[in-house]
């Protein structure tokens, strides 16, 4: 984890300044954090079911698994993969797969009982697809 040196009272361009210290897996960290923190303060005035979902659509993979998951794929592209490390790359790839699989459907859920499409609720929530979709 990163640490970065900030006063005591912070203005937002102050606390802006300080996470734009953080490396990109921190920063990435510290943004699912963030999105957390604001689902949290939206929950009380939701009902329990839509915060549960909220709370899971949120959920990031673990910073170890992301950093990993990273690493492997930079020695894939560098053709300098092992076959032990290409097994594991393709276990991580299922991991993250099936917890993205699993928050599609908690976004789903919540759609329907927010009674709007996936798409508008994605907007609604400020979440973007994945580059790769």
């Amino acid at each position: 984890m990163s640490f970065v040196q900030i006063q005591a009272q912070l203005s937002t361009e102050e606390l802006l300044k300080a996470v734009g210290q953080l490396s990109k897996p921190d920063l990435d960290q510290f943004v699912q954090q963030t999105i957390a923190l604001r689902a949290q303060r939206q929950a009380p005035s939701l009902p329990h079911t839509e915060a549960e979902l909220l709370q899971k659509i949120n959920q990031g993979i673990a910073s170890e698994i992301q950093h990993r998951y990273d690493a492997l794929i930079t020695k894939r592209r560098a053709e300098i993969l092992t076959s032990e490390e290409h097994a594991e790359l393709l276990q991580l790839t299922e991991h993250i797969e099936n917890l993205d699989a699993q928050r599609m459907a908690c976004l789903t859920e919540l759609a329907q009982l927010r009674q709007t499409s996936l798409v508008k609720l994605m907007e609604q929530l400020d979440i973007q697809p994945p580059d790769y979709a």
